[in-house]
């Protein structure tokens, strides 16, 4: 049965050959990349809500907060996910990417395989804390903790300072996400005689998230659709010269962007030599 259907598929090729061209690329699964990215980061989020879902009762968490934020230049911040503790106010960006992954706490631009560029994901999580900050009180701001997940189908070759507990600036495994907040929290506990939130002031601060969070369907679409436009404008100026405009190839710009001494800039052949 199996060798009847196979020989049916090949004369349906050799009489429209071109078919098999037009049709989206597809995976053994039958499901186009797009659609496999998709459902690749819907099971990592619901690997990160089934951790959250059994953090302690006395902790609050959210996913997808989308607030307003007169700092980002979408006028909003949208964060995956929140989680509000007596002993922190973790807020998590999580990334869907698959590779090596090398980047430091200070550099502006990180790199998978050392090619492919995205922004310090810590720069933009900051931007997410600044607009949380704007919502509550100042005597909570010291209790923001940044976090960024990964998925276990990356390797980190990152400043290990990224990876101590001590530090308010956590990469994580999805896998560890809640080992390192129950770690963090432990920390704070021992380093601070009383929490940094009240019972009262967690339920408070978890109560004022919700209320300001936007729901509606259209400002998310035009936040996202212009988050993809300034990626898009972003990559294309990485394939030219920062000092001379002069359009590089993909193997210049890669180059550039997976050595330490550009600085995350690409730069021409004339003009790399100025380069220290």
């Amino acid at each position: 049965m199996l060798n009847f259907f196979k020989k049916k598929e090949k004369k349906q090729a050799k009489k429209n050959p071109v078919a098999k061209e037009k049709a989206p690329s597809k995976s053994s699964t039958g499901r186009s990349q797009e659609e496999l990215a998709t459902v690749k980061g819907q099971i990592g989020e619901h690997k990160i809500d089934i951790q959250l879902a059994q953090l302690p009762k006395e902790y609050k968490y959210i996913n997808d907060l989308m607030v307003k934020n007169s700092k980002s230049k979408t006028g909003y911040s949208q964060i995956d996910h929140i989680v509000i503790s007596p002993y922190g106010i973790f807020v998590i960006e999580t990334k869907n990417y698959q590779g090596t992954i090398y980047g430091g706490k200070d550099r502006k631009t990180w790199l998978i395989n050392g090619k492919f560029k995205f922004m310090n994901p810590f720069h933009q999580n900051y931007g997410h804390v600044e607009g949380l900050k704007q919502l509550i009180d100042s005597k909570h701001h010291d209790a923001f903790i940044s976090m960024v997940s990964f998925t276990k189908r990356c390797t980190f070759k990152i400043d290990l300072e990224l990876r101590k507990i001590h530090s308010n600036d956590l990469i994580v495994y999805d896998i560890e996400l809640s080992e390192f907040i129950h770690r963090k929290v432990s920390v704070n506990k021992l380093q601070n005689q009383e929490p940094f939130l009240s019972e009262d002031e967690v339920n408070e601060v978890y109560s004022l998230f919700i209320g300001v969070n936007i729901t509606d369907e259209k400002i998310r679409e035009q936040h996202n659709q212009a988050i993809k436009e300034k990626s898009n404008k972003a990559e294309k100026a990485l394939s030219k010269c920062v000092v001379c405009d002069k359009p590089v190839s993909e193997k210049v710009k890669n180059y550039c962007l997976s050595s330490k001494k550009f600085g995350g800039k690409v730069y021409c052949f004339e003009h790399q030599k100025n380069i220290c």
